[in-house]
């Protein structure tokens, strides 16, 4: 069992200690938030042993092993540095930073303290993932895809309102791609591999921030078009289109429904499996398993994924000058 301490008090955040409790692997331990009275709030619901308001002190326990951190995504980096230089592992909530360089730098910390840096993505640790990796080669040659992540979010109502919420704010490296199109992006890097040409088109809002966007991803022989909203909703399911057939996802994430439709013969075949509704369950056993067994082979795995992730998003904002406050 690894000692988990979080950072953050969002939903994201409890979700996180539920499925880490569900996972059997992980053990909250302790808690940090920036005021005493929520610490404290938090580690008596979730019975957490320690709290903590001051991040240095908490990354300087030997309470602690790993920690997840669920902080607005601007700050992501320093956290992680402070706790990888305490040689603690690291599970950071999507988008892990707002550019390469910081990535870089954190891996290389986390290298030199002989410790692990995770990016915390829910959808490429399901089983149904891993099933439609598997089975991906019954489309034969691909031709297309449309991953759409189209999801309208409270927080819009507020920007409206002339509020500045953190995720429509380029202050603390919001918008509609790292915030979402990474769902549909990690599905793309996960099954097809990096792309060879990027392009995005994305609606800016008056903050500098995209609120919804279409990501093109230009492979060997196909189209991979992603579209990302937080301004608007859709229910338009995910699509793989092959010269043999068609898989039909029911979202990106989760990935609860595979379907897959034969181009000849039209019929269709069911391959998902039933998940846990609390399907971060997952990443979070795996995350716990490469620690435990210092799994290097699929950790370089991990770590490939999230720099070419991170290297698309990075391009696709710099080429629309979308800059987030921390790269000023």
């Amino acid at each position: 069992m690894i000692n988990l301490g979080t950072v953050g008090t969002g939903w994201i955040t409890a979700s996180f200690i539920e499925a880490a409790k569900l996972s059997g692997k992980l053990k909250l331990t302790a808690v940090y938030s920036r005021t005493e009275e929520k610490a404290k709030e938090l580690a008596d619901t979730y019975n957490a042993a320690h709290y903590y308001s001051n991040l240095e002190e908490m990354a300087k326990s030997s309470e602690i092993k790993a920690v997840y951190i669920a902080s607005p995504n601007s700050v992501h980096f320093e956290q992680a540095l402070t706790f990888l230089k305490n040689k603690k592992h690291v599970i950071c909530e999507k988008p892990i930073f707002s550019n390469s360089a910081e990535l870089e730098k954190a891996y290389k910390t986390a290298e030199e303290n002989g410790v692990y840096l995770f990016e915390a993505i829910r959808n490429i640790h399901t089983p149904n993932f891993r099933i439609l990796k598997e089975k991906i080669h019954l489309a034969g040659n691909l031709r297309s895809a449309m991953l759409p992540y189209i999801q309208y979010s409270s927080r819009y109502d507020a920007f409206l309102r002339g509020e500045n919420p953190n995720i429509f704010s380029s202050t603390f490296s919001g918008g509609a791609l790292v915030d979402l199109g990474v769902y549909p992006l990690y599905l793309a890097v996960g099954l097809f591999g990096e792309p060879k040409k990027v392009t995005y088109q994305p609606v800016i809002l008056s903050s500098g921030i995209d609120g919804s966007g279409t990501l093109v991803l230009e492979y060997q022989d196909f189209i991979c078009t992603i579209l990302c909203s937080k301004i608007s909703h859709s229910i338009m399911p995910c699509e793989i289109h092959g010269e043999k057939g068609t898989f039909v996802l029911e979202d990106a994430a989760p990935i609860t429904e595979i379907k897959f439709i034969d181009s000849h013969t039209k019929e269709s075949e069911i391959f998902s499996v039933a998940q846990e509704d609390k399907d971060m369950v997952y990443e979070c056993i795996n995350i716990a398993e490469i620690i435990e067994t210092k799994d290097v082979h699929q950790y370089e795995k991990l770590k490939e994924m999230s720099k070419i992730v991170l290297r698309v998003t990075e391009e696709a904002r710099k080429k629309n000058n979308i800059v987030f406050g921390v790269e000023r």
